[in-house]
């Protein structure tokens, strides 16, 4: 998940067990082929995506091949290649089902009053999806930094760029427009480090994020409300 405001940042590559997959070649297909219509072919392309996000977990890149992928699914080879035509693509719609979970609980925020609880709620939402699968969320931020934005992408950046307006009011972003992208860097660090070391427990993780971004914030004497 790339920060609000930036198109595709550079960003400091995880520590999986094995070396990222070359970047895909800019003739690659990364859609679907197909989309499944019936509730077979739907459980058939999600057994799919799961078995891919497992094999990341337990393998990293080394161990991600289609073959091994439709295996561990119980599907066919072919029965893949229908609905992905390469590894991008599958890793593409990988992206792609995290970013739409993400912003299920990200789009519930909007029921929320303007002003600086949203940000506590935003900070709670976000620990909590990243220690829910840390390995897995680490490996497919870079290679989200690598590949094109699935829609899920974009309209996950618009929605977290609202959210994060709509915390911090207009006398915050006058003194400093990139505030967004400053609170998203404390967040993303602090989450993917505990991630890292293998911490579980996402309410302390919670509190000591805000203490983060609350002290940056405080910074600015400007009252938050």
């Amino acid at each position: 998940m790339t920060p609000p405001g930036k198109t595709r940042p550079a960003k400091k590559a995880p520590r999986p067990a094995a070396a990222a997959p070359p970047k895909p070649s800019a003739g690659k297909p990364l859609r679907p082929r197909r989309l499944p219509r019936q509730s077979r072919a739907t459980a058939t392309v999600e057994a799919i995506l799961e078995a891919a996000a497992c094999i990341l977990e337990t393998g990293g890149f080394d161990a991600y091949t289609t073959n091994a992928i439709a295996e561990r699914a119980g599907a066919s080879i072919g029965s893949l290649y229908q609905y992905f035509p390469n590894k991008a693509a599958l890793t593409q719609a990988l992206i792609a089902r995290e970013d739409a979970a993400l912003l299920r609980e990200l789009g519930k925020l909007l029921e929320y009053p303007k002003g600086i609880g949203l940000l506590h709620e935003l900070v709670r939402v976000a620990v909590a999806q990243q220690l829910r699968r840390p390995l897995l969320a680490r490996l497919l931020d870079a290679e989200e930094a690598r590949l094109p934005p699935s829609d899920e992408t974009e309209r996950l950046h618009a929605l977290l760029a609202e959210l994060f307006q709509r915390s911090l009011g207009p006398a915050l972003l006058a003194l400093e427009p990139r505030l967004p992208q400053d609170l998203f860097a404390i967040i993303r660090g602090m989450v993917d480090t505990a991630g890292e070391m293998g911490e579980r427990d996402d309410q302390a993780l919670a509190v000591r994020t805000e203490r983060a971004v609350f002290g940056y914030l405080a910074s600015f004497k400007v009252p938050l409300r």
